[in-house]
């Protein structure tokens, strides 16, 4: 396999990074390397910005999906790279890049080394918001071709290059966003008995919030509130009648996220009432937890210790976000780590993935997939 090729579609795309269901540029990236492939075993389709491709097998049983990201973030890059982004103000700042190479690499060999079984390639878009793993399983084009189990991998800057990090269970977090807007009655400083201020009132809402998961949440289990970005006012004389608080919420359980819903929507109610305004709550993008079929992962983890394409690490549960969580919902199958080495964490503007990690992942998931689609 040429990996020097994909290392160097994964440059390309890293120059294009697009907000969800905006990946234009990206999806007729991918839909032109489609056109240049063996044509007589593919079926390609769209949905909105995504594509599915699906390599038909010798001697079908199953389908095997493979899902990749598509779009990027909205940050600024700071990286030393020759190939930054050309898009002002977005970068691939969570390796869907390394994503989308990988998954074109493993789509361009079994095009042209096909297996016994159907082979389902996934790009899917907006996985950073608003989420388009759920609406894209729910059209008609992929209920066409629906796959019996699922894989998908996210690259880790905290593991080595070479190694591939998995778990059985759960993998990561139930997440959600949240925004909370206030509207009061603004008016000059000098008479603040005359208004209601909304700084103040965001203020004690912040202070609140941060006792949800110290006092309401079993200490055993886990769970995270962050409040990121906090706006409100106009003018430094001007009493603020409207605030904004954005943030997010991560659990390792679902009833926890349903409790920790309950106490942001009585603490709310409690601002209200005490500082004689109005609230409303949007809890934005919901992703289900990401959840490792146990016998599939467990098989992974055997084929890892046994024909050795990388290093295996057990990891343990993140409390990071997927909506690959909701095809693991429906159809059994397993997402892992691959290492990346950096010393910049995900969604930071500076983070420089190695790219010897490409070679890895084709190695990896080629010779899985082969087995898996051949064998089983």
């Amino acid at each position: 396999m040429d990996t020097e090729r994909f290392i160097n579609i994964r440059r390309q795309l890293h120059q294009i990074p697009e907000p969800g269901f905006e990946e234009f540029k990206t999806q007729q990236f991918i839909l032109d390397f489609i056109s240049g492939l063996p044509q007589e075993r593919l079926n390609i389709q769209t949905w909105k910005t995504g594509v599915l491709v699906r390599v038909a097998g010798l001697n079908p049983r199953k389908t095997i999906g493979y899902r990749t990201d598509m779009d990027g973030l909205p940050i600024f890059e700071e990286t030393s790279c020759d190939f930054a982004s050309v898009h002002n103000g977005y970068m691939h700042a969570c390796g869907h890049d390394f994503h989308m190479s990988i998954a074109i690499g493993l789509l361009d060999y079994f095009v042209k080394h096909p297996v016994d079984d159907h082979l389902l390639f996934i790009f899917q878009p907006a996985e950073e918001g608003p989420g388009g793993a759920l609406p894209l399983m729910q059209c008609k084009e992929f209920q066409a071709v629906k796959p019996d189990m699922m894989l998908a991998l996210h690259i880790a800057p905290e593991y080595p290059v070479g190694t591939v990090a998995v778990k059985k269970g759960l993998l990561f977090a139930n997440t959600s966003e949240l925004f909370i807007d206030l509207k009061g009655k603004g008016g000059h400083a000098a008479y603040p008995h005359l208004s209601n201020d909304m700084v103040i009132a965001a203020s004690h809402l912040v202070t609140q919030l941060q006792s949800i998961v110290s006092r309401n949440i079993d200490p055993l289990d886990s769970a995270v509130l962050t409040v990121g970005k906090i706006t409100g006012g106009t003018k430094q004389n001007i009493i603020a009648e409207t605030a904004r608080l954005e943030g997010t919420i991560r659990t390792l359980s679902s009833a926890s996220m349903v409790k920790v819903k309950s106490r942001i929507e009585a603490l709310v109610k409690g601002i209200e009432s005490s500082f004689e305004c109005e609230a409303a709550i949007d809890y934005g993008a919901n992703y289900y937890q990401v959840f490792n079929d146990e016998e599939l992962t467990d098989e992974f983890i055997s084929f890892l210790k046994t024909e050795k394409p990388a290093d295996f690490y057990h990891c343990r549960e993140a409390m990071t976000g997927e909506d690959f969580g909701y095809f693991l919902k429906e159809i059994p199958g397993f997402m892992f780590w691959l290492g990346v080495d950096c010393d910049f964490g995900l969604h930071h503007s500076r983070i420089e993935p190695k790219e010897e990690a490409i070679p890895v992942a084709l190695r990896t998931l080629s010779a899985y997939i082969e087995w898996k689609a051949t064998s089983q």
